[in-house]
């Protein structure tokens, strides 16, 4: 087939999209374990292709190598024409929402109406699915004049939720909700007036709730790279802080950051949940299971394969390390010798990621629109590189977990395809929700879109 494409800026990307392109069929999901990355333990964009998997080990980690750190941003272009995401094969990609001020998080209500954060636009919307389920028929805005809306809740849990809890830069407010509405019929209601001291640097507040409904979860992300702007204290003054804020806590401007908290839900009061997390970006509690989950961003500046991002189940009370470890007993050289009281107490991540891979928005999937053994899996929204010579890829991301709900240790490309070239990319998923017919959502910032993903079987796999 010929296809006359007379505009050429446009043509120049699309000849650049179809160039890139990994050769061969993207392998069918039942024999992705197979496939394993072609570009060493870590790869890079060019590696991504559906079904490819990768299994990252804390013993396959370089030494640190800040002088070869790398200031690569991608370039964002519009979405060339017949550019479409890669799938693995047997599944269907539809266009289910566009035309949105980059959408960051998704959240689907008991009645299979789609929330969306828009944060740089201050905003939620409310998508409604027409009778398909395959694109929103209609798309109003549920409430304005938030500060950086990101994450949000439904509340209590089933189908009758009376409350949509939203997480602001540095509070969690709710907004009366009823089953149906596509407007919050007021004001909302301050729950937690203040989530952290300083609210500069990382400001996802992404938000889960327990099995039991008593406690939410919220991720707060660290005010600087590698506590760059905290002050340098006596092993016993920062020892003294942990025994107030928990394991490894920081102080100064990074004070209740690069943590998880807990809060009851009509109370509001915060606690420390876990610690030593630099950005957790994404969260989300395991079905059936009930462990807090993380998506994290780790930090930048040692080098293209330091540090990786991780997917993880959180313990309470556990300490990841930021910002004086990484990944168990690794020492961050620029902070060398200032906390060898917390050797040795370092929490593992259950799964680590292509680093600067930018994990977000994580969820679990247990619908029908998807392949049996999927079913269960975490699927994770990987936005895509800046600190790393050879680029990682804007994807969506499967974490397959046993019959006992762990994570195996290893993860699979689903949906890749974002990028053009070196410099250029045309989308960047950002978070992923389930819909209420078992499909995949996933939100593209970068084209101001959200995708639908489900399995239909090769012969019907088109978009």
């Amino acid at each position: 087939m010929t296809a006359t494409v007379p505009d050429a800026a446009t043509r120049a990307d699309l000849i650049a999209f179809l160039a890139n392109l990994p050769s061969g069929a993207a392998p069918d999901p039942a024999r992705a374990t197979s496939a394993r990355s072609k570009g060493g333990v870590f790869g890079g964009w060019r590696d991504d292709a559906p079904g490819r998997v990768y299994r990252i080990s804390p013993s396959d980690l370089p030494s640190p190598a800040p002088e070869t750190s790398a200031n690569n941003p991608s370039r964002i272009v519009p979405r060339p024409k017949d550019a479409w995401p890669r799938v693995p094969s047997g599944f269907r990609v539809s266009l289910f929402a566009q035309g949105m001020t980059a959408p960051r998080m998704l959240q689907t209500a008991p009645n299979g109406d789609v929330f969306v954060t828009e944060t740089d636009a201050n905003r939620i919307r409310v998508l409604r699915p027409g009778a398909d389920g395959r694109s929103a028929r209609s798309n109003e805005i549920f409430a304005e004049g938030l500060a950086e809306p990101f994450g949000m809740a439904f509340y209590p849990q089933g189908p009758h939720p009376r409350w949509l809890y939203v997480a602001e830069t540095n509070r969690i407010v709710r907004y009366a909700y009823t089953p149906g509405a596509l407007r919050a019929a007021g004001p909302p209601e301050v729950v937690v007036a203040r989530l952290s001291p300083t609210s500069a640097g990382h400001s996802n507040r992404d938000l889960a709730v327990s099995l039991d409904g008593r406690a939410m979860y919220t991720g707060i992300g660290s005010a600087s790279n590698v506590a760059d702007n905290m002050s340098r204290k006596p092993l016993a003054q920062a020892q003294a802080i942990q025994r107030r804020e928990g394991l490894g806590a920081t102080w100064d401007e990074e004070a209740g950051r690069a943590r998880v908290v807990a809060f009851a839900p009509e109370v509001g009061r915060i606690r420390p949940y876990a610690t030593g997390l630099r950005n957790c970006s994404g969260i989300a509690v395991q079905p059936r299971h009930g462990a807090v989950w993380c998506s994290t961003n780790e930090r930048d500046r040692l080098g293209d394969d330091l540090v990786p991002d991780y997917v993880t189940r959180v313990p309470e009370g556990a300490f990841f390390g930021w910002p004086w470890w990484y990944i168990g007993d690794h020492e961050d050289p620029r902070l060398a010798g200032e906390r060898p009281d917390l050797r040795g107490r370092v929490a593992i991540p259950d799964v680590l990621l292509q680093p600067h891979s930018a994990s977000m928005g994580i969820s679990f999937a247990e619908g029908a629109r998807l392949p049996a053994r999927w079913r269960g899996s975490a699927f994770v929204a990987e936005h895509g590189s800046w600190n790393r010579a050879q680029r990682t890829g804007p994807k969506l991301i499967r974490i397959p977990v046993d019959a006992a709900g762990a994570p195996t240790g290893e993860y699979e490309d689903v949906m890749t395809g974002f990028v053009l070239d070196e410099a250029r990319v045309w989308g960047r998923p950002v978070s992923v929700a389930v819909a209420k017919d078992g499909a995949l959502l996933i939100a593209d910032d970068a084209g101001g879109v959200v995708w639908r993903l489900d399995y239909v079987g090769d012969a019907k796999a088109k978009h």
